[in-house]
């Protein structure tokens, strides 16, 4: 006995698909299950047809690319090799002629040749390429209107939900997949600086790239991006709301201009937690403030732990990024911090960002050990020699193989700022304020190294 269960909006349809599911009832029993499987059957023939109509509805905005001039572009996953059948997919968003895809399907090419659904080929020019979103836009010359896909808001996007994708894989032309959202707000994935990917088991396979996420309705909400090497039902699209936005720059002023706070910030461990009066994942520590940028200007503060930015929730480095990232510069943003256990909101004026690392972090393993540390003040020759561009501070000259310290990412040419919270800048400071850590308590250290610094926390043992 097989048996469906098919969840519609009316309620439940119980589809019996063998005769056994009539077992030993009456005739009018019997009549009445096979009424049901027939109204079950047509439910399905319903669902089947429309996902049909809506594949072939879909199917004439993607196109097919292909690099016109030799260029390599980015390759953020090993399953991402060179497809001799084409090189990737886009989507036509307007009926003029742009269409959007993956940075790392067209490279360096200047032009790219592209294949539509009635077998005609193009030539399209780059309109515009953003690499921190994996986004480009191109834009073939057209006399008649293209068919093109219309963007949905991917904010609305569920866990469960129908998708379509839609693209080229291995160069057969417009493949369709169906399958459901398997999570949102993926990050931490390393294939761009701004992630927040929406995770699908619709199959997705090298030269998918580019091409349309679809809903039920047609829109596109997504725009595949990789998949997991090795992996099965595991791919990951770039959500569209985040598409939209670069598409609107990159056609307004062919790049895309982000803002900028000026802050170097890490995750929130446990213990680091405890010492900043928070509850873990609650924000992000700023372990920096950069002279003359706009948190500074504001008064944030090393120490400071950010927890919303314009009311959005702010819990990993990645996301502060993305959020920042997503506001212009110029706007006035209220930033709310948390400061020696108090909660504030700043406003912040953004400026533009600039193309330099945001975040440091170190691993967060520990042991029960000494803290392995022989130190020495900084001089004019050290700084130079550990590239530090400061005058005063703790300047560790040796760690332990093993110890705490060690095991904590310290290592020789770091500078230590702060104790406890506390400026040092000389052994002798340093050693004061250690001298008042009670045995078993955490020690909380702002570290320098090179140009970079961060918060570690070391349990003080026997020290």
């Amino acid at each position: 006995m097989v048996r469906l269960k098919l969840a519609i909006r009316a309620g439940w349809a119980l589809v019996c698909v063998s005769a056994a599911c009539l077992g030993p009832v009456g005739i009018r029993d019997a009549g009445a299950s096979v009424g049901n499987a027939s109204t079950g059957l047509q439910l399905l023939e319903d669902i089947q047809t429309a996902i049909s109509e809506l594949a072939e509805t879909a199917k004439p905005s993607v196109v097919n690319l292909f690099p016109v001039t030799t260029g390599k572009g980015r390759d953020f996953l090993q399953d991402r090799a060179p497809n001799p059948s084409g090189s990737g997919s886009g989507v036509i968003v307007d009926p003029e002629g742009h269409i959007i895809t993956n940075n790392h399907v067209i490279g360096d090419a200047a032009e790219i040749e592209v294949r539509l659904s009635d077998k005609s080929k193009l030539i399209a020019q780059v309109v515009g390429k953003d690499p921190d979103t994996d986004l480009a836009v191109l834009k073939v010359t057209v006399d008649h209107p293209l068919p093109s896909a219309k963007f949905g808001d991917s904010s609305g996007v569920r866990v469960g939900q129908w998708v379509l994708a839609v693209g080229n894989p291995f160069g057969l032309d417009r493949t369709v997949t169906l399958g459901v959202v398997s999570g949102i707000g993926r990050e931490n994935v390393n294939l761009s600086r701004y992630e927040n990917f929406i995770q699908t088991d619709a199959s997705i396979n090298p030269g998918n790239s580019g091409g349309p996420l679809f809903n039920l309705r047609g829109e596109v909400i997504g725009i595949n991006t990789a998949i997991i090497n090795f992996a099965q039902g595991i791919g990951f699209a770039i959500p569209s709301n985040m598409a939209k936005q670069v598409l609107q720059q990159l056609l307004a002023q062919g790049r895309v201009v982000r803002g900028w706070l000026g802050v170097g910030i890490q995750p929130l461990t446990p213990e680091l937690a405890r010492k900043f009066g928070v509850t873990e994942n609650e924000g992000v520590l700023v372990n920096e403030v950069f002279e003359r940028d706009p948190a500074a200007a504001a008064g944030i503060k090393p120490g400071d732990v950010i927890t919303r930015i314009e009311g959005a929730v702010v819990d990993t480095p990645n996301r502060l990024s993305r959020v920042v990232a997503g506001l212009l510069p110029g706007a006035t943003t209220k930033v709310e911090v948390v400061r020696n256990r108090q909660r504030m909101v700043l406003d912040v004026a953004l400026t533009e960002r600039r193309d330099q690392p945001v975040v440091a972090s170190l691993p967060q393993s520990r042991t029960d050990a000494k803290l392995g540390l022989d130190l020495q003040d900084l001089t004019a020759a050290l700084a130079e020699k550990f590239k530090l561009r400061e005058s005063r501070g703790v300047l560790i000259t040796r760690v332990e193989s093993g110890s705490l310290a060690h095991s904590e990412g310290l290592r020789e040419g770091d500078l230590i700022k702060e104790v406890n919270r506390i400026d040092v800048g000389s052994v002798g400071e340093f050693t004061a304020v250690i001298a008042k850590v009670r045995r078993g308590e955490t020690v909380l250290l702002r570290v320098l190294r090179e140009s970079r610094a961060f918060y570690v926390v070391l349990k003080s043992g026997d020290h």
